[in-house]
């Protein structure tokens, strides 16, 4: 495994990157019981540390980073802590530009018609003034179900065979990936769980399909830049074959 020293914080880092890195915000509520605080301010301390991560990785060049923000099955939560991450979503959407800089371009991923219609409409913004951006994309998932969204492509597929555009004979993996909502993006490469879960709980389960996965203890909120570090060490040490020997 080669390394070489990176200007970002002076880390010492792989010399090969991954192209795509998946993160699932997790911890955020415990971060706060454990410290006797709402359930909230765990998620706006989340919201901080999100900030950093994504400077860091667009400062080391990694190309390609997402995030679940919100899936589709949190909409259970109590309605106090749902309404304080629609408010840091707002906000969010408000600061962004001048948080990411230039070179930067946002992606939604899921389903935008569940938000109100000035969360909608700030999103489809971001993602309309940022689209002809370079550096590094910006994968948010928001809404966003695994499952749902392999049912969606299917549908559309659907649409497509219904009206003759498609044979059913012709659809192949490529197919299904180009009505995803990643469409023209390369699979995740690592996927980083903080908080202790192991599992994917319905991230990106089709392009996560030859990942790496890391998990640490670690909630999200104390998630730093050195245990991103630690991640991407780890990853640069695996063998990836992709079914091969």
């Amino acid at each position: 495994m080669a390394l070489i020293k990176k200007k970002a914080e002076d880390a010492v880092l792989p010399e090969v990157l991954p192209t795509h890195v998946g993160f699932i915000m997790d911890g955020n509520g415990r971060w706060a019981k454990k410290r006797g605080l709402p359930r909230s301010l765990g998620h706006v301390e989340g919201a901080k540390n999100f900030k950093k991560i994504v400077d860091y990785c667009k400062n080391i060049g990694i190309k390609y980073i997402s995030f679940y923000v919100f899936s589709t099955e949190n909409w259970k939560r109590p309605k106090e802590e749902i309404d304080g991450i629609l408010k840091l979503l707002r906000e969010y959407l408000v600061d962004v530009q001048a948080h990411l800089g230039d070179g930067v371009r946002a992606v939604f991923l899921g389903d935008k018609s569940a938000y109100p219609e000035d969360i909608q409409k700030a999103m489809v913004k971001l993602e309309k003034d940022t689209a002809h951006h370079t550096k590094m994309t910006l994968l948010l998932a928001c809404n966003y179900g695994g499952r749902d969204e392999i049912a969606h492509s299917a549908r559309l597929i659907a649409e497509k065979v219904q009206s003759g555009e498609l044979k059913p004979e012709d659809i192949t993996e490529k197919t299904i990936a180009d009505y995803l909502y990643t469409a023209g993006m390369p699979d995740v490469d690592l996927v980083i769980r903080p908080s202790g879960e192991l599992r994917l709980s319905n991230y990106l389960i089709w392009q996560c399909a030859y990942a790496e996965y890391y998990f640490t203890n670690v909630l999200w909120p104390d998630f730093s830049t050195e245990e991103l570090n630690k991640a991407l060490i780890d990853y640069a040490s695996r063998g990836r074959r992709f079914g091969g020997v």
